[in-house]
């Protein structure tokens, strides 16, 4: 979809960055600078949200989105737009259109509501909306001016959902991030030094099969 302002944005897609050594998408911008408008350049902003309420759910989604939204019933109240990220590009010099693309860092951090929403889903889209702010510099007859990009200038997107898990499978294959407190990483050591096992992941595992009282 296209943003129409004095320059207009459109999200053309979105997919891995594959020379990227954190996990990041790349989203695709086609701008479009006012008629007979030379522009100088543009930083450009935005805040990407997650408009969950956008798309219907499987049982098997819903049930790894009980965390975020509660219970089914209670979706209708609790299934607000919400803050995936921030991210930042500088738009070099053009003439009526160009072709730019905009990074997003993502992470794997399942203390992040987008992390825990995208690890639910199991496929069709995620449900995106771009916010636009940032400067626009343009060249006139006496120099430059200066002026904001407009409020209004916010896209909606639908990104596959398949987009992400192969970022995330090129990153992190068959794992993800969960961060503990220091204490809780020293008793989680302990037991796995205890019990002669190889990595955190047996030692969970070995946690989650026993009972809360044969954990010592």
């Amino acid at each position: 979809m296209t943003a129409t302002c004095d320059t207009a944005f459109a999200v053309t897609g979105i997919g891995p960055e594959p020379y990227a050594l954190t996990p990041t998408l790349s989203a695709r911008l086609a701008v479009t600078a006012a008629p007979g408008e030379a522009v100088h350049a543009i930083a450009l902003r935005a805040q990407v949200r997650i408009e969950p309420h956008r798309r219907g759910y499987s049982d098997a989604e819903g049930a790894g989105l009980v965390e975020l939204f509660g219970p089914r019933e209670r979706w209708h109240d609790t299934q607000r737009s919400f803050l995936w990220m921030y991210c930042a590009a500088m738009i070099p010099g053009f003439r009526d259109r160009t072709e730019v693309d905009l990074p997003l860092p993502c992470t794997y951090d399942f203390e992040v509501a987008g992390s825990k929403y995208l690890h639910a889903l199991r496929e069709g889209t995620v449900p995106l909306l771009f916010l636009f702010s940032g400067t626009v510099f343009v060249k006139g007859g006496n120099g430059f001016a200066i002026r904001n990009v407009p409020w209004n200038c916010d896209v909606a997107h639908d990104m596959p959902i398949a987009t992400w898990q192969h970022l995330m499978a090129q990153h992190f294959p068959d794992t993800g991030w969960l961060r503990l407190s220091r204490g809780s990483l020293d008793a989680l050591s302990a037991f796995k030094a205890r019990r002669g096992l190889l990595g955190y992941d047996e030692a969970v595992a070995e946690l989650l099969a026993t009972g809360p009282g044969e954990a010592s």
